[in-house]
């Protein structure tokens, strides 16, 4: 077709221009009487020429026009040929509109649709009209691709016939409206809880000012979103709303969280809400258990956030910016060590274990676990394998205990496979995270699984435990397992070996960082002091903590390399391999700098990982922080593994995280705002 067209341009442009120099030449000698022109060519001559001349350039017209009249009547069946033998009714019923292009992909013919809508691209290139279809022209291995565009209000699926030269213009502005709405009110349920409640109101009868001042602060905010709410117990509402209004207040940054703290400033027990939401599945039964794990989970992690759960997706994590505040619930702690008893009780043996490097903490909590089963006589070991722990843990294992204390106390992840059978009871104690536990295989292989940590909850999570406990607002492990020894009914009382307590001590001024961080409590001081009723030796805790000469050096060295991000913001790199524990050191050392908020620490642990430490001064989420980064923590301690060895790489990224999350990390950036 282009060649015809190449022709019939050429045989006019020729035609015009035989014309013109015949008209030109033939008036000049006309003029000029040359040959006597003027005699011998008379007036009416030169009329009887001229009607000559136009006769034959309408002839030439119309025979063109017939060619081109043909050629388009040839690309109608042809197109009839392609989409079936009842065009004209396609057209209508679907409201297809088609355009047929050249090889240059000029428009030459376009159906009544588009005139009917006043769209008008005869003659214009069909790529400088909508770029976006150029994505169809250029894909000529598959006509199945679909290209979506919009014209004068109204949504067009576009798919191009090659061959055909074709474009096939669809009308789906009625299905995407429908598509649309049927998203925006896709069903949200979900559950608000308020944190610290039975804290505030013992019982029933009492009034406190600030819980009705939250609760009237909660209706406000579900009248002005449309929220249907429903109280489900004494603190928690159920909600429902739809997927348009979940956006809504997505973009207000759920301001509810914010004004409700805001209220309880000042107080003993300062209240904050939690906010578990579900959405993206047709069952509102499944949806309610969704909206029950986020809630869960949101409180897990210490409550004053939103968790919101979209059904076969990652969650969302908003908020957060409180500490987890400190549960002084005594009964609750009773009844919680009353139930890990009955278990360790009803099992036939019983495997501790905690995280991969374990830490000082890690260690005694898996010793104070194993006190309670020597206490009722029930088999235990703690799976350790000691090229997977920390320099002063190996050190502490070995300096510690007897050869034959260690044959009878610990065995190794491999060895520990054999010893589980379908009355095994497997104790994993500061990790909640199944690939970073000691042995994450036995957890497939055993039936019965108790979770005790400290840290804040992550998404990944081991599935399914028979027992639970996550507490962020205890400073380590092993204060949580001194509190269950302490306050459990079992009688006669539980007793730890001094041993025992004097490494789960270390463990609590390990990660209090001597009594130093914003988790450090009454809890943990009265922890403190049961183990040395126990026999602790204080002494002996900080000497398993102190570094050698050799260590202390390299984190002098690795603290020298320090580089500021933001105000406040500080990180340092390590340039060989280095253990955990001294990045969370390097980490430490930092922070104890005056005007510091955050240092991080980064380093290989390996050839193929590198290990980030994260610390915060209290003002600042660090855990938030290691989220985004993949990892977690607590609010002013976490970490983040990647697992790469380019260090510019995660540089990079720590940085461009930091900028791009400080606001939202301060504790009370959004409060100073509001």
């Amino acid at each position: 077709m282009k060649s015809k067209i190449t022709l019939l341009r050429t045989i006019t442009f020729i035609l015009i221009l035989v014309q013109a120099v015949l008209m030109v030449g033939f008036t000049t000698f006309y003029l000029l009487n040359i040959f006597d022109l003027k005699n011998i060519i008379q007036i009416d001559h030169i009329l009887y020429g001229a009607f000559v001349l136009v006769f034959i350039d309408c002839m030439y017209l119309w025979i063109v026009m017939s060619n081109l009249i043909i050629f388009r009547q040839n690309t109608d069946l042809h197109a009839a040929e392609v989409i079936g033998s009842d065009v004209q009714a396609a057209y209508n019923f679907a409201q297809l509109g088609l355009v047929v292009v050249n090889e240059d992909d000029m428009v030459l013919w376009t159906n009544d649709i588009f005139k009917d809508r006043n769209i008008n691209i005869i003659d214009l290139n069909i790529l400088n009209w909508k770029p976006e279809l150029r994505e169809l022209v250029d894909n000529n291995e598959s006509e199945e691709a679909v290209v979506r565009i919009t014209e004068s209000n109204r949504e067009y699926d576009v798919k191009y016939l090659h061959q055909a030269g074709l474009f096939i213009f669809k009308d789906v502005t009625d299905h995407a409206h429908l598509f649309t709405e049927s998203i925006e009110n896709a069903p949200v349920v979900g559950l608000l809880s308020i944190d610290n409640y039975s804290d505030v109101i013992k019982t029933e009868e009492d009034f406190n000012d600030s819980v009705s001042k939250v609760k009237a602060e909660i209706f406000t905010y579900a009248k002005e979103y449309g929220l249907l709410l429903k109280r489900y117990r004494s603190d928690t509402y159920f909600i429902l709303t739809n997927f348009k209004t979940l956006e809504m207040m997505r973009e207000d940054n759920f301001s509810l969280i914010n004004k409700v703290r805001n209220i309880g400033q000042g107080d003993d027990v300062p209240l904050t809400i939690s906010l578990g939401l579900a959405h993206n599945h047709p069952e509102v039964s499944r949806l309610n258990e969704l909206a029950e794990e986020a809630l869960s989970i949101a409180m897990s992690r210490g409550g004053d956030q939103v968790v919101i759960q979209r059904f076969g997706s990652d969650m969302e994590f908003i908020g957060g910016k409180t500490e987890a505040q400190e549960n002084r619930n005594r009964v609750k702690i009773r009844v919680l060590a009353d139930s890990l008893i009955s278990l360790i009780k009803a099992s036939d043996n019983v495997l501790i274990m905690g995280h991969s490097m374990a830490d000082m903490d890690a260690l005694g909590s898996c010793l104070g676990i194993r006190a309670i089963c020597e206490h009722f006589k029930k088999p235990s070991l703690c799976v350790f394998d000691l090229k997977n722990t920390e320099v002063k843990t190996r050190s502490a294992i070995t300096s510690s205990f007897t050869r034959e204390e260690l044959n009878s106390l610990m065995i190794s992840s491999k060895d520990a496979e054999s010893k589980v059978n379908p009355n095994t009871l497997l104790v994993v104690v500061d990790v909640h995270i199944q690939k970073m536990t000691m042995a994450p295989r036995l957890l497939d292989l055993a039936n019965k699984v108790v979770v005790i940590d400290h840290h804040r909850r992550a998404e990944e999570y081991i599935e399914n435990p028979v027992f639970n406990h996550i507490d962020p607002s205890a400073s380590s492990a092993s204060e949580l397992i001194t509190e269950f020894i302490q306050f459990t009914s079992a009688n006669p009382k539980i007793l730890i070996k001094p041993m025992y307590a004097s490494i789960m001590l270390s463990g609590i001024l390990l990660d209090s960082q001597s009594f130093r961080t914003k988790s450090t409590g009454i809890r943990t001081f009265e922890a403190c002091t049961v183990l040395k009723e126990f026999g602790a030796d204080n002494a002996y805790a900080y000497d398993l903590l102190k570094d050698d000469f050799e260590e202390h050096m390299e984190v002098n060295k690795i603290v020298s390399s320090i580089k500021t991000i933001e105000t406040g913001f500080v990180y340092c790199v390590a340039k060989d391999i280095v253990d955990d524990a001294t990045l969370a050191k390097v980490a430490n050392t930092c922070l104890s700098i005056k005007g510091m908020k955050a240092a991080f620490a980064l380093g290989k642990v390996n050839q193929n990982h590198i290990k980030l430490s994260l610390r915060g001064d209290g003002s600042i989420n660090v855990s938030f922080l290691a989220e985004k980064l993949g990892g977690g923590g607590h609010f002013s301690a976490a970490a983040a593994l990647f697992d790469t060895d380019n260090m510019d790489e995660v540089v990079s990224m720590l940085e461009s995280t930091i900028r791009a999350n400080i606001k939202e990390a301060s504790r009370f950036g959004d409060d100073k705002e509001d």
